[in-house]
């Protein structure tokens, strides 16, 4: 079972020592047949599937944050490499800088052109170091400005993939106009004449998941959460207690399938069991084919429909009624 080289979380340490005891077995019976082996080993393997089922079956919120934060999650360069082993990387902001935070570049999917762009958390400490832990500078959202046009004039749909905690709040990306960055590409990604995908990957932080996210479909993967602040900072902030982070992740309803209910996601997309680091070609093959699905529906519409659509879908967000009928009337 290849998911045993996976790092455990700590909800899945049971799993992870029954998988320990199965692996021990196998060592222990070696190349030699043992019909007393073979049946304690298919009632460990029965045991963990079992197990398996019912652990990733009724996760709680925090649980789904942890997947969505786990170091070997598939990240955008992953998802890119597999869905088009040559594409075209494109670079600069064109004032100057090139954040390796956010990546783009030029994508062919079973005959769909369009501009992907997405955030880079990094592998290794270097990597990290390198893409600033998947938070942008305003150079970042300055590229993706800059594609996003790039796109608008050549008629190529854009996908985002989004998975960061958040723009970057440091001395150097305020000094750089963050929130002016940010609220630009919100601006243009609304008047875009094309087809707009987003895609919450992992984890979609606040206003640096926002300043791609403005889309005809969003669309979000099932382990992945997206949320206004982090529960960390909630839980600081308006529980008045740091370790009230579970507490938060339920109150604020940040789970795919919580968002998509609340009408702002269009999609939960499935991941393998266990979640998409276990298995990258699956993960980036449904994706793919969910991202083919709206494209093909999406491209159906004139420029003036794509931006109607748009507007209307976030103009939707939010929406109540009032009533003057007493409560339980």
């Amino acid at each position: 079972m290849a998911d045993r080289k996976v790092t455990p979380l700590e909800f899945e340490q049971p799993l992870a020592m029954l998988a320990q005891q199965i692996e021990a077995l196998e060592k222990q019976m070696g190349e030699g047949v043992n019909p007393e082996l073979e049946k304690d080993l298919n009632r460990l393997n029965q045991q963990y599937d079992q197990l398996k089922r019912s652990l990733y079956g009724n996760l709680r919120g925090i649980d789904h944050l942890a997947l969505a934060r786990h170091a070997q999650r598939p990240y955008t360069r992953d998802y890119f490499d597999r869905w088009d082993p040559q594409w075209v990387e494109l670079h600069g902001d064109r004032q100057g800088c090139d954040d390796p935070a956010m990546v783009a570049g030029l994508i062919s999917l079973k005959g769909y052109r369009f501009i992907g762009i997405g955030t880079q958390k990094g592998r290794s400490i270097r990597d990290k170091q390198h893409c600033n832990f998947g938070m942008p500078q305003p150079e970042g959202y300055r590229k993706a400005l800059r594609l996003f046009r790039h796109a608008d004039k050549f008629g190529l749909p854009v996908v985002n993939l989004i998975d960061t905690p958040g723009a970057y709040p440091g001395l150097h990306a305020e000094e750089h106009n963050q929130a002016e960055a940010i609220a630009v590409n919100l601006r243009e990604l609304s008047g875009l004449k094309v087809p707009v995908i987003a895609v919450i990957t992992g984890e979609g932080g606040s206003g640096g998941a926002l300043a791609i996210g403005v889309a005809n479909r969003i669309l979000m993967l099932e382990h992945s959460v997206y949320s206004v602040i982090s529960p960390e900072g909630c839980a600081s902030i308006l529980c008045r207690y740091a370790d009230k982070v579970a507490e938060s992740c339920a109150a604020m309803k940040m789970t795919a399938k919580e968002i998509r209910d609340l009408g702002v996601a269009d999609e939960v997309v499935p991941e393998p069991l266990g979640g998409a680091h276990h298995d990258y070609e699956f993960a980036a093959e449904k994706l793919g084919e969910v991202l083919l699905k709206h494209l093909a529906e999406l491209s159906k519409l004139s420029p003036p429909e794509l931006k109607k659509d748009r507007h209307d879908k976030f103009r939707r967000l939010g929406a109540f009624l009032e009533s003057n009928e007493p409560i339980g009337a």
